[in-house]
């Protein structure tokens, strides 16, 4: 699989070589247009179908450097704005990713937003309107926005609760861009660049996949992700029997449940029926 060399300065990513992305319809010109304008962006899509790489490549793109914060349920506003931490004798502040973000010009992506505590999430939302502040009470301060900086959010609509989702009010403020897994002759390139497999094999992971998509409505809480065709193709070119490898790289991650993992691996046994 390919990855993009970078450069990294006080937590700053600049992308220097292009992050492969493969676009599926509209959503590099409705980026760049809500970049012109300097809109914040929500990226709302299942997991695994190419919304990080989507953002890296547009880094990559408009040349600038990348914070990423993959948000979780301890995640506090303080990770993101800072802290006052001792050095000595000395008590010294330190910016947190988000206002690193800000004072530099850098696009801030904080990845599964929905993840983080409400409260956490709440102080984003001087950033999201015409303000473009970041209030920092613990030094008294407010930091206006640098005009390069860009706001993004993602997270995974079918995977939340009813208790856990954005509230109306954050989503309002951000320019939605909703991601699936692309089509099925998109997705066999895809697979093709990232794992260096063939295209007989590449398209039969895309056709399995786009059947065992359909287990959804039977329970599967994930479906089959196109990282996850990735992962078979490349474990495929490693030398692993390509059974064997859809196994370990999709059916074992996606479910614990043996009438399901049963029904997965039939459906890939269907287009791998041969071993070695």
């Amino acid at each position: 699989m390919s990855e993009a060399k970078m450069a990294e300065s006080n937590g700053l990513r600049l992308l220097i070589d292009e992050p492969f992305y493969q676009p599926v319809a509209n959503e590099v010109r409705v980026f760049l247009a809500a970049w012109d304008r300097r809109l914040p962006v929500m990226l709302k899509g299942p997991t695994g179908c190419g919304k990080t790489r989507f953002l890296e490549h547009m880094a990559w793109r408009l040349k600038r450097p990348l914070v990423t914060v993959a948000c979780h349920e301890d995640l506090t506003s303080s990770d993101l704005i800072g802290r006052f931490l001792i050095e000595g004798n000395e008590t010294v502040w330190q910016d947190g990713p988000l206002t690193r973000a800000v004072r530099e010009g850098a696009i801030c992506y904080l990845d599964e937003i929905v993840e983080a505590r409400t409260d956490t999430t709440v102080v984003i939302h001087p950033l999201t309107d015409h303000r473009r502040h970041l209030p920092i009470e613990k030094l008294g301060i407010e930091i206006t926005a640098h005009r390069d900086f860009m706001l993004v959010i993602s997270y995974n609509p079918g995977y939340q609760t009813v208790l856990k989702d954005l509230k109306p009010s954050t989503k309002q403020r951000f320019v939605g861009m909703n991601f699936h897994y692309p089509p099925a002759d998109v997705e066999t390139r895809i697979v093709m660049k990232e794992a260096g497999v063939d295209e007989g094999r590449a398209k039969a992971l895309v056709a399995a996949a786009g059947k065992a998509r359909n287990l959804k409505e039977q329970g599967l809480q994930e479906v089959t992700s196109t990282r996850a065709l990735i992962y078979a193709g490349a474990l495929m070119v490693a030398g692993l029997d390509a059974l064997e490898a859809c196994v370990v790289a999709i059916i074992h991650p996606q479910t614990d449940d043996p009438e399901l993992a049963e029904a997965l691996l039939e459906i890939f046994r269907t287009f791998f029926p041969e071993q070695g």
